[in-house]
């Protein structure tokens, strides 16, 4: 098993007797999932994608496509533009600087630079990403993700970047540089694809954008990178396997969380003590805060990187409000051996640390941590992964997937829906003066109350 759960510091605030009373609950969820009858059942698709993979014909030939467009794009661009929003481009991020590292741009070997846009509406980043695409001796390729074609942010961000590619190598090299990941069959997207003749991957009907990294999604940016998608998909196998077994880590964590949300905790705190683990931290809130966020129930996710934030957000951890837990992931074989130099002067006083490892700093740091906020009132769920490579990310993708399925049931809310972010979308939209009697007096009004703010 990749990955491995320790309740051990739970204790004290969650005991046996609470886990024999949710017991039901869990079970319930879970047949959610194994007999697709739970709300938004129709979104489970992810829940056999590995296994896809492996037997279906359609799902193999799509894995090879992707394969060879990605070697393609490594052999001709210099620049790989991915453009999304959400679950169109967390998990390619995380992916890829999980396994690259963040400074994967600068580092050699790693193929084309690879830059995110149509993720903010910022026009500061955007310019600054006009610029590094307009060197005329950086050949560009884009990859835009949206199944609808029409969100906003990624949608003014293909336009923006298809009218550099379409100026600087005209219709017919613009159309070998540009890959859409859309709907299967409808979508104005999809439609302009067709018309222009831009190869398509296909966002599946049945998994939504928080569980696609598993798909084209994420399959084709992160194999872009040189990463080997076919390790990550047999770890994603494996996590299946095991989290499909009674009583699994996944459906402990998922169980744990919400005892711990009945017990008081309203906040969950993703740890881990890798800078590499920054996206996956940015992937797993949106996979649990989209999923869980709604009806007026829910954690709220948020994410530290040890140990750099002990030292500004430590002491909350350890003293502030006491309705906080912790999920903290441990990487146990992250990277090579780097031994501590000897200093003679022993200036800082460290001479004792002399010719040890790197690792094994980080790792007291990890247990001295652990224990003195649990000693401090917070509980940790402790997950230990057994390395940092492709294998171990696949499962940890799918272990958390799986486990904010099941959790969502047991919270009873519909875990593959989000209702609540259609509220600002279509404010945006009348501010922005879409076409629509019904926009413009939803204008109309919202001008009228943002008036006596006077913020502009």
């Amino acid at each position: 098993m990749a990955l491995k759960l320790i309740d051990f510091y739970t204790r004290g605030f969650i005991s046996g007797a609470d886990f024999d009373a949710i017991a039901p609950e869990i079970e319930s969820a879970c047949a959610k999932i194994r007999e697709r009858c739970g709300a938004g059942s129709d979104f489970l698709g992810w829940v056999d994608l590995p296994e896809r993979y492996k037997t279906d014909p359609s799902a193999i030939e799509e894995l090879a496509e992707i394969k060879k467009a990605a070697e393609k794009i490594r052999s001709m661009c210099d620049i790989f533009i991915v453009i999304g929003i959400g679950g169109s481009y967390l998990g390619a991020r995380a992916a890829i600087e999980f396994i690259r590292s963040q400074q994967y741009n600068i580092l050699p070997g790693s193929g084309p630079q690879i830059y995110f846009a149509g993720n903010s509406l910022s026009t500061f980043d955007t310019t600054n990403l006009i610029k590094l695409c307009s060197d005329e001796n950086k050949n560009v390729c884009v990859n835009v993700i949206s199944k609808s074609g029409k969100t906003t942010e990624p949608a003014v961000a293909f336009r923006i970047f298809r009218e550099l590619l379409e100026r600087r190598y005209g219709e017919e090299g613009a159309r070998e540089r540009i890959y859409v990941t859309t709907d299967r069959a409808k979508g104005k997207l999809l439609q302009l694809a067709r018309e222009k003749g831009y190869k398509t991957f296909v966002v599946p009907d049945d998994v939504g954008g928080r569980y696609s990294v598993l798909t084209p999604v994420g399959l084709l940016p992160i194999a872009v990178a040189g990463i080997d998608i076919d390790a990550m998909l047999e770890g994603a196998s494996a996590a299946r396997e095991d989290a499909l077994k009674p009583g699994s880590d996944a459906v402990k964590y998922a169980a744990l969380r919400n005892l711990l949300l009945r017990s008081g905790k309203q906040v969950e705190i993703f740890a881990s003590y890798e800078s590499r683990m920054a996206m996956v931290a940015e992937w797993w809130k949106q996979l649990y805060g989209e999923s869980e966020g709604k009806d007026g129930k829910g954690l709220y996710p948020a994410s530290v990187i040890f140990s750099t934030d002990l030292h500004s957000l430590g002491q909350y951890i350890q003293e502030g409000t006491r309705n906080i837990f912790e999920t903290v992931l441990y990487i146990k074989n992250s990277a090579p051996d780097l031994p501590i130099p000897a200093d003679p002067g022993d200036v800082d006083g460290l001479s004792f640390l002399e010719g040890k490892p790197l690792e094994f700093i980080s790792k007291n740091a990890f247990l001295a941590t652990l224990l003195a906020h649990y000693e401090g009132g917070v509980p940790n769920i402790v997950l230990t992964l057994d390395s940092a490579d492709e294998y171990n990310l696949g499962y940890l993708f799918y272990f958390f997937e799986y486990a904010c399925a099941v959790s969502g049931y047991i919270l009873g809310v519909n875990p593959f829906d989000q209702p609540g972010v259609e509220a600002y979308k279509n404010n945006m939209y009348a501010l922005l003066g879409m076409p629509g009697a019904e926009n413009e007096a939803r204008r109309q009004a919202l001008l009228q109350r943002l008036e006596s703010a006077s913020i502009f």
